[in-house]
């Protein structure tokens, strides 16, 4: 039920962001949608989203990608739904904020929030501006705090390098402005807003399905292995985490290497031999701890 009226807020909003970029100026969508009913909130959120959107083949301030990221994330949200458990989502937002902060971009506009999806398909996620999803599947799969590090680590390297926002530069975004033009939203009847709408649907689902179905290019997904081992070694982990996990990928036969982890990032096999070069160039590497294990096994009671 939550998820569906989540779906449909989403909807909701995409249809009156469609109205508010159609405008020739922000100033005149700002009026369009001043006569619609919506929360303070939702409006700021729809102004910002849709100016970054708009602006997005310039240069996107951090406000704007993490209105971009939120959108995203709720189309995200809307397909999977969220592990409720607060004990456990802590943990994960500790451990995920301790190596952002040791990161090459330890602050954006809104922090970094860290959620679980409640799935078992295997797969981990970052969308832009700071929001990561990690799936109860790909939890289960951990053996340690160190190897759960290494992976938190993976997605804050994408939002460090802002892998989100180059995809989105090569998205279907300035093909569909020049389709709607700057005409404004007074001249569309229902049928051109039901196309304006369905075309900003697919701009946002273009950039959620590459996160959740594609991924991101393979130049990406090794730039942040190596910010993997990076910021974890900065951390005080064993970045030797990513290769743990990464072997155990690669040995994996339960049947889904179809699907998450398996579909969204290149070969394990591929991975490991770049991830190690990485790790033997390191000057030292830190070890792992018994107080780490124990923690990451009291929270980990709380994964049903």
């Amino acid at each position: 039920m939550r998820a569906a009226k989540l779906k449909i807020r989403v909807s909701s909003l995409i249809i009156i962001a469609a109205v508010l970029i159609s405008c020739a100026s922000i100033q005149e969508g700002v009026e369009a949608i001043s006569k619609i009913r919506l929360s303070s909130s939702d409006k700021e959120a729809i102004v910002k989203t849709t100016k970054a959107l708009r602006n997005s083949f310039a240069d996107i301030t951090e406000e704007e990608e993490y209105y971009i990221g939120r959108a995203v994330s709720a189309l995200i949200i809307s397909k999977y739904p969220v592990f409720q458990n607060g004990a456990l989502t802590r943990y994960i937002n500790i451990v995920g904020n301790t190596v952002a902060i040791y990161s090459n971009r330890p602050e954006t506009y809104a922090g970094y929030h860290f959620l679980i999806l409640d799935t078992e398909d295997v797969n981990a996620m970052a969308a832009p501006g700071g929001f990561i999803f990690i799936t109860r599947g790909l939890l289960k799969r951990c053996n340690d705090e160190d190897m759960l590090a290494a992976i938190l680590a993976h997605e804050v390297g994408h939002v460090s390098a802002k892998h989100g926002l180059r995809s989105i530069k090569k998205s279907r975004l300035i093909d569909a402005f020049k389709i709607i033009g700057l005409e404004t939203a007074k001249k569309f009847g229902p049928e051109k807003l039901a196309q304006l709408t369905t075309i900003f649907e697919n701009i946002l689902g273009d950039i959620a399905e590459k996160l959740i179905e594609r991924g991101y290019d393979r130049k990406y997904e090794y730039e942040a292995d190596k910010l993997s081992v990076e910021f974890g070694t900065r951390t005080g982990y064993d970045p030797n985490g990513l290769l743990d996990f990464l072997e155990t990928m690669k040995d994996d036969s339960s049947g889904t290497s179809k699907k998450g982890w398996f579909k969204t990032h290149p070969s394990a096999k591929d991975r490991i031999d770049k991830v190690k070069k990485e790790i033997n160039s390191l000057k030292t590497v830190p070890q792992r701890e018994a107080v780490r294990t124990n923690r990451f096994k009291r929270a980990m009671k709380n994964l049903k």
